[in-house]
Order: structure tokens, then sequence, then C-alpha cells
């Protein structure tokens, strides 16, 4: 008997991965990660649902106190900063993921609406690294469950207040998806 939810959505951008529940990855165990990109070059995106306890003024110099949590958007390039918004065209180069929600764009014109206090926590999500699969790969893991793709509304991919973001998206998956919800994340403590 599978237990996995229909797995018949293609990974796309502006979908979003759930992790299957017993992936044993310290990175992507019970993860949700936004995807930015899926292309014939491969996928990227940032996990949504993973914290650190830093502030950004301690992760880059000349920073205002951000109100914000700070994700770890996955394991490639994690020395590196990534952002992203809902501000369209007020921050100039962005590209838009899904409708209001943005990915980059002019750096400085962010950085200083941040210094000038014009932005909210739900405007604005920062990561620290990023998630990436080579041409094929993802599909590959798709195939073999360690990834159910769904879609995901502007609001809980902006909020980093939502409890157990893992947990609601798989509920939203179907009767299947609310089993594996469910499960403790050790079976063996069932």
């Amino acid at each position: 008997m599978n237990f996995a939810p229909d797995n018949t959505i293609k990974p796309a951008k502006g979908q979003v991965l759930l992790s299957e529940p017993f992936l044993n990855d310290p990175y992507f165990r019970r993860t949700v990660i936004f995807l930015c990109e899926h292309n014939e070059e491969g996928s990227f995106g940032f996990v949504l649902n993973n914290f650190i306890d830093v502030g950004l003024d301690q992760i880059m110099d000349n920073m205002p106190r951000y109100q914000g949590k700070i994700s770890i958007g996955g394991p490639v390039r994690n020395s590196n900063l990534y952002y992203i918004h809902t501000l369209g065209e007020e921050i100039s180069d962005s590209i838009e993921i899904i409708p209001g929600v943005y990915m980059g764009g002019d750096f400085e014109r962010l950085r200083e609406k941040l210094l000038n206090g014009e932005l909210t926590r739900n405007q604005v999500r920062f990561f620290v690294g990023y998630s990436g699969w080579s041409p094929d790969q993802l599909e590959n893991e798709i195939k073999t469950n360690s990834w159910f793709v769904t879609s995901i509304t502007k609001d809980l991919v902006m909020s980093t207040d939502t409890a157990d973001l893992w947990k609601v998206i798989m509920k939203g998956l179907g009767r299947k998806g609310e089993m594996l919800a469910n499960m403790p994340e050790d079976p063996s403590l069932n």
C-alpha cells in the first residue's frame, strides 16, 4: 500500500517542495522549499521553514536591525545572502516568482528602504544560501517520493510566523497528506 499523496503536480517556478516525512537529511528534514526556478538547466529555491537565530546586522556590515527571522535557504552558497520580497517595481531588476512575490533586484534600494524603516517583516524575507538541483536530479528525487510538489499562497511564502509550515501544507495534500503530517518524526515513538 502506498501512503504517499498523489504526486502528479510537476515542479515549476513558484511551486513548493515538501520533503517526505522521514527524510534523514539535516538540511531538508520536514522542509518546505519555494522553487524560484525550474528548467532544463536545473532547479533552485529557498527553504521557508528553517531559521537561524542571528540578526541581519550580524550577517552583513552596514545593515539595520531587522525584526524578521532569517532563514537557512539551503546548503549551496551558504556564505551569500538572498532575498524575496513583495515590493515589485519598487526594487528594480527583481524577478516575479508568483503573483506578488519577487526575488532579488537592486540591493541598495532594498537596503535604503530597510534603513528608513519603510519595510515590514512580511514584505521581505532573507535567506542564507539556497537549495539547488542539477538537470533531472529533482525529477528523479520526486519519482522516489523524496519530495511532494504543491502550490503555495503569497501569504504563506512571506510569513515567518506560521507554526509548523510543513505540517500545514502537507495536510492540504488530502487524506494521505494528512496522515503523513500527523506521523511522528521518529516512527519508533509511535
